[in-house]
């Protein structure tokens, strides 16, 4: 175990980004069509084939996820995505047509000083593209791919994964992109509200204060309480090597938000686009009762470490007045 969603055998992570631009995609590829659902929470998500994803609707195995910054700019990083398993002969088939399916979301990351001034087209399509192709077991945390131009309420946001077994032998692990309105800390100390799942030191083995003080449970958001506070949005994905059902992923989907909970204060706001998307590669039988609810149990607490240590591996961006990162006040 890397403490990576790649832990799920059959599952890749890939990045690309320019730092130029203070953006990026991440891209999640499967090496077999995986049943998948979406959770989201959020008042503002941008989203793409998320439809596919509800329960009435007739796919239920997906081939990939474009996670990108760029706001709605960003979704054409499912296109690119989508090319490049097109090219390696991946999708639904349709009579003779094969059509990759590739839902996928976006976070806001334009005001954070990197350069948007792409002309006539994004460059989001081909950085999904790249991204797709750079799709491997190992994958870097931190300030890359989707996560680049991420920022939270105090500290600069990232990527973040990490993974765990059940007691039954069932492997879960998430990703997240954590581009949140609120904080992932508590007040500006170096603690973080997900603490107590922490695993092996990943957060820096400091668990929470002694005790708690009026302003470390104040609320901290990105620009006040203004309408113009759109920078944020968590994604994340939650994948399991369990055999389930579209509903059964939707339902892991919807208990895994409450890792969301656990690490971010406040959340799930009208301005957060809070999605998990949930996958499931079919390897292992499950207890349709007592084994989803401890998957569940288990997928909330590696998703609450999953967006601490996007924050806990970020770098600061090189911009004037950009947020500083977790390590370089507490590293």
């Amino acid at each position: 175990m890397r403490n990576l969603l790649t832990d799920i055998a059959g599952v890749r992570v890939g990045h690309a980004d320019d730092r130029a631009l203070a953006s990026g995609v991440t891209a999640v590829v499967f090496d077999a069509p995986a049943v998948a659902a979406i959770d989201i929470r959020g008042g503002g998500p941008g989203i793409r084939e998320g439809a596919v994803l509800e329960l009435e609707n007739t796919v239920e195995r997906i081939d990939g996820i474009a996670l990108a910054g760029g706001s709605a700019f960003g979704l054409d990083a499912g296109g690119g995505v989508q090319a490049w398993l097109a090219e390696q002969g991946r999708g639904f088939a349709v009579g003779g047509a094969l059509i990759p399916i590739v839902p996928g979301a976006i976070c806001f990351d334009l005001l954070n000083g990197g350069d948007k001034a792409w002309g006539r087209f994004a460059p989001y399509r081909d950085l999904g593209y790249a991204a797709a192709a750079a799709a491997a077991a190992d994958f870097a945390l931190g300030s890359v791919g989707a996560g680049l131009g991420a920022t939270t309420a105090n500290f600069k946001g990232g990527i973040g994964s990490a993974s765990a077994v059940t007691l039954g032998g069932v492997k879960v692990a998430a990703l997240a992109v954590v581009n949140a309105v609120g904080s992932v800390t508590v007040g500006d100390g170096p603690w973080f509200w997900a603490a107590p799942f922490e695993t092996g030191g990943e957060l820096g083995g400091l668990g929470l204060p002694a005790s708690f003080k009026p302003d470390m449970l104040r609320m901290r958001i990105k620009r006040g309480i203004a309408a113009t506070s759109i920078e944020n949005t968590t994604l994340a994905v939650v994948v399991t090597d369990a055999a389930l059902t579209k509903s059964q992923a939707k339902r892991l989907a919807m208990i895994a938000q409450t890792g969301f909970a656990r690490a971010i204060y406040p959340v799930h706001a009208p301005l957060d686009g809070d999605v998990v998307f949930a996958a499931a590669t079919g390897e292992k039988p499950i207890d349709p009762l007592a084994g989803l609810t401890e998957l569940g149990m288990v997928a909330a607490n590696v998703m609450a470490r999953a967006i601490a240590r996007g924050v806990h591996e970020a770098a600061a961006l090189s911009f004037p007045g950009a947020l500083p990162a977790w390590q370089d006040r507490f590293g």
